[in-house]
C-alpha cells in the first residue's frame, strides 16, 4: 500500500499542477486582445472554430461579437463563416448600400460595427487539422488593409499554438484523472480483499473471488462492491 500511496500522491500533485495551467479560453482571450491592440481600427476580435462540422466562437472581446457571429452560424453565411470554411481572407463592409450578407449587415449595424476582417486559422492535430478564423471588427467602413491582413497572419499562428497546446493539455489532464480514478479503485479493492481475508481466513485470490461473485450477483462494478464493504465497516 505504501507504493500505491506514493503513486496516488504523485498523480494528485500532477493533476493539481495541470489544473492550474492556462485554459484554452484564457489563452485565446489574450490572442484576441493582442489583435485589437495591434490593429488601430479594430474595436473587437474573436476566434471562430470549425469542429466536427460545427462552427462556434471560442473567444471574443465582447458579448455583442458572440451574438453577431451566432447569427452568421445560424444562416450559414457571413465573413467568419466564409473564412473558416473556404480558408481564405475575407473583408466585409456593412455599409449603407446593398450587402452580400444582409443578416450579418443588420446584426453588425445593431452592434455599431461597419467592417470585418476574417483570416483563416488552422490548428495542427495528431489526427486531422481543425479549421477556423481570427476575426476583427471595426466601426469604420474603411478599416483594414493588406498590411492588417498580413499582421493577422502572425496572430493566427499564436492562436493555433494556443489551441493546439490546450487540446494536448486537456487530453493529458483527462488521462491523469482516469489514472487517479483507477488507482483509487484498485486501493479500495485491495483493502476490501484484506478485510475478507481477515474475516474468513482465506487467501488473497479467494477474497477476490468473493468480491467478483458479489459483483456478478448484484450486477455492480467490482470497485463499488469493495467501496460499499469498506463503508459498512466504517459505520460500525
Amino acid at each position: 500500500m505504501i507504493q500505491l500511496d506514493e503513486v496516488a500522491t504523485a498523480l494528485r500533485l500532477l493533476h493539481d499542477e495541470m489544473s492550474a495551467a492556462e485554459p484554452l479560453e484564457r489563452a485565446l482571450c489574450r490572442v484576441t486582445a493582442g489583435a485589437v491592440a495591434a490593429v488601430p481600427d479594430a474595436r473587437h476580435a474573436s476566434v471562430t472554430l470549425l469542429d466536427d462540422g460545427q462552427l462556434s466562437t471560442a473567444a471574443a472581446t465582447a458579448g455583442d461579437i458572440t451574438e453577431l457571429e451566432h447569427v452568421q452560424y445560424v444562416v450559414g453565411r457571413g465573413p467568419c463563416v466564409l473564412a473558416a470554411t473556404t480558408r481564405r481572407v475575407v473583408r466585409a463592409v456593412a455599409g449603407s448600400g446593398p450587402a452580400p450578407w444582409p443578416e450579418f449587415a443588420e446584426a453588425a449595424h445593431g452592434a455599431g460595427l461597419r467592417a470585418a476582417l476574417s483570416v483563416p486559422l488552422v490548428v495542427a492535430a495528431d489526427d486531422e487539422p481543425m479549421w477556423g478564423s481570427l476575426n476583427l471588427y471595426s466601426g469604420d467602413e474603411t478599416a483594414f488593409d493588406p498590411f492588417d491582413e498580413s499582421l493577422m497572419g502572425v496572430f493566427t499562428v499564436a492562436a493555433s499554438a494556443a489551441i493546439c497546446n490546450a487540446r494536448r493539455w486537456q487530453r493529458s489532464l483527462r488521462q491523469v484523472e482516469q489514472l487517479e480514478f483507477a488507482l483509487v479503485s484498485r486501493a479500495d479493492i485491495e483493502q476490501a480483499k484484506g478485510v475478507l481475508m481477515a474475516l474468513h481466513g482465506c487467501s488473497a485470490d479467494e477474497a477476490f473471488l468473493l468480491l467478483a461473485h458479489e459483483s456478478q450477483v448484484r450486477n455492480t462494478k467490482l470497485r463499488e462492491v469493495a467501496r460499499e464493504l469498506l463503508t459498512s465497516l466504517r459505520r460500525r
